[in-house]
């Protein structure tokens, strides 16, 4: 491989979230570029502009941000980047506290024995950090003052420290604010006190806490915020291929740099496909398993050419506060039934406008929904459909998912390969109901409307096509 091409496979990555620099500012990120340089590990492209933002200051000499997430692939480098970032705010401001979190101190204390330690101790900083080893007091201590400690992931971490920057690590096994509100109130007499989120992506049902800064991250990003939250995010999208060596190379900012390709497309072959997701693409998902039904078998049920059934009945689900809205149609073919995405797209005000117009094509058709997704929408939906609706209660919920299942795992229902439904199916999470199963809104990785809105259609043929 030729030095050219190795160096555009090693910049193609680029972030899908990420706070703009703001030029007329000054950074402290020079600062941890030297440092890295000093410790024999120098940045990466994508590393420094994390630091470069993240470490912006004021005319006054501050700190602009307060609070930084960083989400990135496993072995992306984000290791040398809080190291760097460690030290710089160490050396740079005499006196500091540091605080760092994992999953667990004992998590903690070995990323700093096997990696951390070890290249200090062997680099040209090596006189200005004394490493502590004693058990309960791992950590730093520096010659200007400054030290840094192991936090406990419990509600009772560093109680009563004071503290400058804190570092929450892999955040993605956080159920709770627990530990943040542990450490924030030591933060607040500092003039220059950061805390910091970094984490792979988890399950939106399990990581709670850190789903939450995620959804905010992206929101201060799209809304252009330049102060207090800084955000950045390497991930690919849910469409994206994840076989495809050109999706690593979007979204994984150290292939080919420390990351070889040939690893990526090992674990690409044995790992299970929610897990590699979550995993090398960052990809936000249900499980960490496969989904219900293999994507290779629900992929092979699609007929994209296939003549449309000559009569259907329409699915609508809304998902939970609006996010968005889908309306699929479901017909008898032969001895198949076969379903098409009609409409799908974000917030719910187009919704009784595109109820009209396919009651009027398709003759008015009848329109299967959950009420309870449905909320406040209900009358508005009524009256596009001219009442010519068909509610789910709880128990009719469990039949449709049950009965999507059975009819998909008997190749008993075609679709066009529409990729809202294949992502939605690989991100979509179950929940107990009674003595079944349902699709879990919470537990989703994704936007399951599309899914739900198949399923509640289906639901309509149980009695004939059930004993198939």
């Amino acid at each position: 491989m030729s030095c050219a091409l190795r160096c555009w496979l090693m910049t193609t990555a680029e972030p899908r979230w990420a706070t703009a620099r703001s030029p007329e500012r000054k950074t402290l990120g020079g600062a941890a570029a030297k440092v890295a340089k000093l410790l024999g590990l120098p940045l990466m492209v994508w590393q420094r502009r994390v630091l470069d933002v993240s470490l912006e200051v004021d005319a006054t000499g501050r700190l602009v941000f307060r609070d930084v997430v960083l989400s990135t692939p496993r072995q992306s480098g984000k290791t040398v980047c809080l190291l760097s970032l460690i030290l710089t705010r160490a050396l740079v401001e005499p006196g500091s506290h540091i605080v760092y979190a994992a999953q667990s101190a004992l998590d903690a204390k070995k990323k700093a024995e096997a990696e951390w330690w070890p290249a200090i101790e062997n680099s040209l900083l090596a006189g200005q950090v004394t490493v502590r080893r004693a058990p309960g007091r791992e950590g730093m201590q520096f010659a200007n003052g400054s030290r840094q400690s192991i936090a406990a992931s419990t509600q009772k971490a560093a109680h009563g420290e004071v503290i400058d920057l804190a570092i929450v690590d892999e955040a993605f096994s956080y159920a709770d604010a627990r530990l943040e509100q542990s450490l924030k109130p030591g933060m607040m007499t500092r003039p220059n006190n950061q805390f910091w989120v970094v984490s792979t992506a988890g399950t939106p049902e399990r990581s709670a806490y850190l789903w939450e800064k995620v959804q905010n991250g992206r929101a201060a990003v799209e809304a252009g915020l330049t102060d207090s939250v800084a955000y950045f995010e390497y991930s690919a999208p849910d469409g994206a291929d994840p076989a495809d060596v050109e999706t690593w190379r979007a979204c994984m900012p150290a292939l080919n740099t420390t990351v070889a390709e040939d690893t990526v497309r090992a674990a690409q072959q044995t790992m299970a496909r929610s897990e590699f997701s979550r995993a090398y693409l960052n990809r936000w998902v249900s499980s960490m398993s496969d989904p219900i039904v293999s994507i290779e078998w629900w992929e092979s049920l699609a007929e994209p050419d296939a003549p449309r059934p000559e009569w259907i009945v329409l699915g609508l689900d809304i998902a939970p506060k609006g996010a968005s809205a889908a309306i699929v149609a479901v017909g008898e073919h032969g001895t198949e039934l076969h379903a098409a995405v009609l409409e799908h797209g974000d917030g719910t005000d187009w919704v009784p406008g595109a109820l009209e117009s396919l009651s009027a094509e398709y003759s008015s058709p009848r329109v299967i929904l959950d009420p309870k997704a449905c909320g406040a929408m209900l009358p508005e939906i009524e009256r596009a459909t001219n009442f010519n609706l068909t509610e789910l209660d709880g128990g009719d919920v469990q039949q449709a998912c049950e009965f999507w299942l059975k009819l998909v795992r008997e190749g008993r229902l075609r679709h066009r390969g529409e990729p809202e439904l294949t992502i939605a199916l690989d991100g979509a999470g179950q929940r107990r109901l009674g003595d079944g199963w349902a699709w879990s809104r919470r537990g989703s990785g994704t936007d399951i409307a599309p899914l739900c809105a198949l399923c509640w259609a289906t639901w309509f043929w149980r009695g004939s096509w059930g004993t198939l």
